[in-house]
């Protein structure tokens, strides 16, 4: 299998599950990441710092990774620059539908076993397995 990480992927694992229990035991909001985009496209008053820090985090992390194991970031993709732009849009629109992203529902949502994001996040799965059908056996356009 090309790409498998078990080490490195546990680790981030850990470290994203960390994350998300930090942020609610400390401030009390659940670490989905659309929301948090949301909060700082749309800004309130007292509530735009700490969304900030987290998505600086999230890069930062990246620019750490890049730096530890660069080895990690040579993917190969497999489809057109639109399919991938249109996947990203798809993605944006099914955050919104869900009301929430795989990070909200699927590691905070399901971690307090709240039945709508356990049911949002086996449609998400559902869905990316049906897609990714759909798109490497079905579809010839991509």
């Amino acid at each position: 299998m090309e790409g498998f990480t078990p080490v490195l992927s546990t680790i981030g694992g850990i470290m994203i599950g960390l994350a998300a229990v930090g942020l609610l035991y400390f401030n009390g909001r659940i670490a989905g990441i659309s929301g948090i985009m949301g909060g700082v496209l749309r800004p309130q008053k007292d509530d735009t710092l700490w969304r900030a820090v987290f998505l600086l985090g999230l890069f930062a992390g990246a620019l750490i990774m890049l730096w530890l194991h660069p080895a990690s970031f040579d993917l190969r993709i497999d489809v057109s620059d639109s399919a991938v732009i249109l996947g990203g849009f798809l993605v944006g629109i099914g955050t919104r539908i869900g009301n929430g992203c795989t990070s909200g529902h699927g590691v905070c949502g399901v971690g307090r076993l709240a039945p709508r994001s356990i049911v949002a996040s086996a449609v998400f799965f559902g869905f990316a397995v049906l897609t990714t059908y759909a798109v490497r056996h079905l579809w010839e356009v991509f």
